[in-house]
């Protein structure tokens, strides 16, 4: 049985991380995203306050399968992917996809891969910021919604294969 869950972006990380938190701990890593918007135009219901639709990614079916099986196992969830608003949105899908119980779920950040700031993050853990969540899905909506309005007049209008986004098309104008 697993004591302690804890689920990083980076393989790399898994491996040095496992090494600082000793037996209790099983360190896997989600290599990177696990949901994302469907490729098609059904990603984001406009008409329901650009309420976004997400899928797992084919390519992390069975990633998922055995990370649902660990966190069941596990006495606790630690979620550890990096500081800033992808990761939190990835812990938010992981939470999500792996029907992770709030009692039995913490987040964890960190700056560096040394043993204090691991040590320091277990100490010192906190919930999921929604509000980076939030700004992440708006981001990723904003960039569907840009890129799949703009990118076919653009092949209308100027070459086939062209595409539009919302940074990009900005700072071509």
């Amino acid at each position: 049985m697993v004591k302690n869950l804890v689920i990083v972006e980076s393989p790399a990380k898994a491996k040095t991380i496992e090494g600082y938190l000793g037996q209790d701990f099983v360190v896997r890593s989600s290599y990177g995203h696990v949901r994302d918007l469907p490729k098609d135009n059904n990603a984001v219901d406009i008409a329901n306050g650009f309420k976004p639709t997400y899928v797992v990614d084919a390519d992390k079916r069975e990633l998922i399968s055995q990370l649902k099986k660990l966190a069941k196992e596990a006495e606790m969830v630690w979620l550890a992917s990096d500081d800033d608003r992808e990761g939190e949105a990835i812990s938010w899908h992981l939470s999500e996809t792996l029907n992770l119980k709030a009692d039995k779920t913490k987040r964890i950040v960190f700056r560096e891969i040394t043993k204090p700031a691991i040590l320091n993050a277990i100490q010192h853990p906190r919930q999921i910021n929604l509000d980076l969540v939030n700004a992440q899905q708006a981001r990723r909506v904003l960039d569907r919604l840009v890129g799949f309005e703009l990118s076919p007049a653009l092949w209308r209008k100027v070459k086939a294969g062209l595409s539009a986004g919302r940074v990009q098309s900005v700072a071509v104008r």
